[in-house]
């Protein structure tokens, strides 16, 4: 892997996914090539989170190009530095995630990004959960912060879950008020509105 150039070459693969998106091309793995495949496996990518993130960028313009290579560099920079580029063995089991609904310190939706934060970390999301999904954008955009941001954050605080309310109690209160209007909406329980 050329480890300098690595986000031109994601940015490049990002861009053609999103062309094949358009063209009609809906399956993550037929999406990328034999080599395209092998690049995203050297940064702990999967097909399907880059699927994810091109479907979602097609359809409502977010997470977008940008978000998804700053999200990208922060798993990449966990595998490489902690799992020591070893793929985990296990993804999570979804039913076990915390509810949508589900508060921690009053903050509906935390414990739930903060499990998939450290899936995503890992490299164990299961194909059907995204990490920066419509529900998790809106948590996000509601407390100002980028999924990256999050995901660095997450990673630093480990066990520690004071530390994480603090960080997004400390982000929702330093947000600028000019923040463009929400794609979507946290709803009473945990239900998504966009």
């Amino acid at each position: 892997m050329d480890n300098y150039n690595w986000a031109k070459t994601f940015g490049d693969h990002f861009a053609d996914a999103l062309d094949a998106y358009r063209a009609g091309h809906r399956d993550a793995e037929k999406m990328f090539g034999a080599s395209e495949r092998e690049f995203l496996k050297s940064i702990g990518a999967t097909p399907q989170e880059i699927f994810d993130f091109v479907e979602d960028t097609f359809h409502g313009g977010e997470p977008g190009a940008e978000t998804a290579l700053l999200v990208t560099a922060t798993r990449r920079e966990y595998f490489l530095t902690v799992q020591q580029g070893k793929h985990s063995t296990r993804l999570i089991d979804m039913d076990a995630l915390p509810s949508k609904g589900a508060e921690l310190a009053g903050i509906e939706w935390l414990p739930r990004i903060i499990e998939k934060a450290k899936a995503k970390l890992r490299g164990e999301m299961p194909p059907d959960l995204m990490y920066g999904c419509g529900g998790d954008r809106a948590f996000l955009r509601e407390h100002g912060i980028a999924p990256a941001d999050l995901l660095r954050e997450v990673w630093a605080a480990g066990n520690d879950l004071a530390r994480i309310v603090e960080y997004v109690k400390r982000a929702a209160a330093d947000k600028p008020a000019n923040l463009p209007a929400q794609v979507c909406q946290i709803l009473p329980g945990g239900r998504v509105k966009c």
